[in-house]
Parts: C-alpha cells; structure tokens; sequence
C-alpha cells in the first residue's frame, strides 16, 4: 500500500498516456460506451494528480504538455470542424476572401480553389459546406498560417493547427499563474483547466480554438487586475477576434471601471471615461481586424452564419427543450424560430442585473459574474456543443466555483447523438448530464452563500 501511495502519481501519468493514446488514434466517436469508459477513467486519473499536494507546479505543467503532445500526429475523430478551418485558410491563401463564399458552391460547380477540395468538402459535411463560414479574423489568420506551412496536406495542416492550440494553453499556464498569484488564489487551480481531461481531447484533440480566445482573455484580465486596462482593451479585442464570446462580458466592466471610484463628481467623470474609451479600443481593434476581409457583402453573410445557430439548431440544450415540450403541448410543433428569439433577451436582462445589481468591484467578483453570465447564455440556449465549456470552466479556476469541472465531466453523455445512424439526441442522456449539474450547482451557491455568513 505504501508502494503504490509513493508512486501512484507514476502509475497515473503513465496509465493517462495510454489511454490517451489509444483515444487519439483507436477510437471512433459512434463507440459511445468505449468513449465512456476511456473519458471516465481519465477523470480519474486527472483527479488523482491534482489532488496530489506532492506534485510540484512544474511537473504539472510538463505533464500537462505530455499529454497533449500524444495527439500531435492524430486526426481528430470527435469533431469535423478542422477540415472547414483547413478549407477557410487555403481559401485566404489562394486570394478568396472565405466570408463571401461556402464550399459547396465550388463543389457543385465543379470547381477546386483549394488543395484537397473534395477532401476537405467531404471530411466538413454538407452542413458546414453549405453555410458561410463563421470564424472571426484572428481565428482566420490560425487557418492561414496552417496554410502556409501545409498547403498539399491535411495531415500536415493538422500538426500546424494543433501546435498553435498547444502554444496558446502554455500561455494560460502562464498568465493563469500570474493572475492566480495577484488573486491570492493557489496556484495548482490553473491546473483545473489545463489537466482536465475534457481540455484535452476537445481541445487539442479536436482541435477546437478556445484555448487560442482564452489566452487572450486571461492575459487581459491579468493586466486589468495590473490597472493596466488599455492593454486589456486591446487583448480583449483579439480575443473577441478569435470567437465572439467575450463580447457577452463587456457590460459587466461597468461596475469594476465606475463602482472602484471616489464618490466625487469629478472621480466619477474620470471613470466614465475611462469605460468608455475602454470600449471603444475594443470596438475599434475589433473592426480594424476584420477590415482586410470587408466587402457589402460580409456584414449580412456573417450574420446570417450566427443567426442558423440561434434558429435552426438544436443540441445539448436544457431549458430550451423544456420550452420546446411546452410549444408542442399548445402548439403542436416545435417552437424554435420564437424560442431563438427570446432566450437572446432573456441572456441580456440577466447581464444587466449582474451588471447593475451585483458586486463586480474586485476582479474575483467580475470573473464570478463572467461565469454566470456566461452560464445563464448556454443553459437558455438552442444549441452546446461540448468546447463551448472551456470558457466556463477557465473562469471557474480564479473563483470559488468548480460546477464546469462537472459539467466537463458529464458532457460526454452528448455524444451518445453520434452512436446513433442517423445522428439522433437521446434526451435521458441530456436529462442526466444537466441533473448532476444543476445539482452541484445548487449545491455550490448555497454553501457559498452560507460560507459568507460564517
């Protein structure tokens, strides 16, 4: 027993490294239970070394960048989305503008503007193939620069964009640490993301690029916490760059720019200029970016592509598909093109109660507000696909909150949809997921509201 106790965290590395490396080039995502079973055991594996106060941060890290280098050469097989990045980076390379475009144009003409087009079209699905693409600038120039090194090779393109995603994570090691520090929060919290099973295979595994928008945010708020807010502006500008998310916190600055300030007329005044000039970097830089893909053309053609998600699809949602029942019960059919309308609002009323009626003066309590925020958005919306949780759970690290970690946990249950032929949702399966997380998530807001009166 006490053999295995002193090296139980070599056995654990060990172990992970398998199971990882036969979850990156032996599985199929339609073998639910064996994706079960291998998600499972890496949980556990995960909770072992982070619970282990004799692993110092260093080793963490390093194992951390083990594991995912075990899917350096794999192609991602829980997601297809690469092969849209892969086809919107060779389209900037050839001289196309991808936002003025979708690919089964070119396929149904008969025309190839890329290397590997059928391929590509293929591998994307004829759902991505046949919608503009969605990707903001800074996401493209992650496309291109795939491009640039792999322009003959899918396989090639795929080492490029997996090594970006690994790149952008050490710099949430990085900045994570830092801002942890300035918190007066442990340190080895950053390790609740970076470890996480979840993180991993959805991120660098699938080749996801939240890590990239992540990196960002958490080096913006670590210069907001430095006072250092112009920086964070711009950093949060990239970060928006990479994926649209962000712009769901920027109401809730308000309180940390106007609530910090000295009662006097003239303190205030300041401080709402300073909010608003901090807006307007953001705004700006966030245009600027997107300036060498303009055209009449791109503005309603992006649009359109955000749009689909709010009204044509479904996945993985929880309140909505209570809704949804409601709407066939008096309806009798499915209510989506409303319900996609409302929860938006619904999502907007929320941000400014916790813009204007919650605490956001300290950083923690900000990032607290961040999480909810962003929580209340996917728990209202249509569609959560599983990388969306990497921003959550990110936010959860600098907070006393750790129901994503669960979250991150039970979502595998989601892709029960793809043992299925045709793709079809098993809803006792999305019953059970959000169950175990509304539970822990009760949970956690009563014990911390009883630890405040303590």
């Amino acid at each position: 027993m006490a053999f295995f106790k002193k090296y139980s965290s070599i056995f654990t590395i060990i172990a992970s490294v398998v199971l990882y490396f036969v979850f990156a080039y032996f599985l199929e995502r339609t073998e639910f239970y064996t994706l079960c079973l291998l998600w499972f055991s890496l949980f556990v594996g995960f909770y072992i070394l982070i619970k282990n106060e004799n692993i110092s941060f260093t080793t963490l890290a390093g194992v951390a960048i083990l594991f995912r280098l075990v899917f350096l050469f794999s192609i991602p097989n829980l997601s297809q989305d690469f092969y849209r990045f892969i086809w919107d980076g060779r389209m900037i390379l050839n001289g196309f503008n991808p936002y003025l475009s979708f690919p089964e144009t070119f396929i149904t003409q008969n025309l190839r503007p890329v290397s590997e087009a059928s391929i590509l079209y293929e591998g994307m699905g004829e759902l991505n193939g046949s919608h503009y693409t969605n990707y903001p600038p800074l996401n493209q120039l992650c496309f291109f620069i795939a491009a640039i090194f792999a322009n003959k090779s899918i396989f090639s393109s795929v080492v490029v964009l997996r090594i970006l995603i690994i790149l952008a994570d050490l710099g949430i090691i990085y900045f994570g640490k830092k801002l942890l520090e300035k918190l007066n929060l442990p340190i080895k919290n950053i390790f609740w993301y970076v470890l996480n099973p979840f993180i991993i295979i959805e991120m660098t595994g699938n080749l996801h690029f939240e890590p990239v928008m992540l990196f960002f945010l958490v080096w913006a708020l670590y210069k907001l916490q430095q006072q250092k807010w112009v920086w964070a502006a711009i950093l949060i500008a990239c970060s928006v760059s990479v994926k649209l998310i962000p712009l769901l916190f920027l109401p809730l600055f308000f309180q940390w720019f106007i609530g910090r300030s000295k009662t006097s007329l003239i303190s205030k005044t300041c401080e709402v200029s300073k909010l608003a000039l901090f807006y307007i970097i953001i705004f700006s830089i966030t245009i600027l970016l997107f300036l060498p893909f303009y055209s009449s053309e791109l503005i309603a053609n992006y649009a359109n592509s955000v749009g689909l998600w709010f009204r044509n699809f479904e996945f993985n949602a929880s309140f909505y598909y209570i809704l949804r029942e409601i709407g066939y019960l008096f309806r009798g059919y499915n209510e989506i093109a409303i319900i996609g309308k409302v929860t938006p609002i619904l999502t907007i009323l929320f941000l400014i109660y916790l813009t204007f009626f919650r605490k956001n003066k300290t950083t923690i309590q900000l990032i607290t507000a961040m999480l909810f925020g962003l929580c209340f958005y996917y728990f209202t919306a249509t569609t959560v696909h599983p990388w969306y949780l990497a921003t959550p759970l990110i936010l959860c690290v600098f907070t006393n909150y750790k129901f994503p970690v669960i979250w991150s946990l039970v979502i595998i249950l989601t892709y029960q949809a793809y043992a299925n032929n045709p793709w079809k949702e098993n809803l006792w399966f999305v019953f059970i997921e959000y169950l175990i997380l509304f539970t822990f998530l009760i949970y956690e807001v009563f014990h911390q509201h009883r630890m405040k009166k303590l």
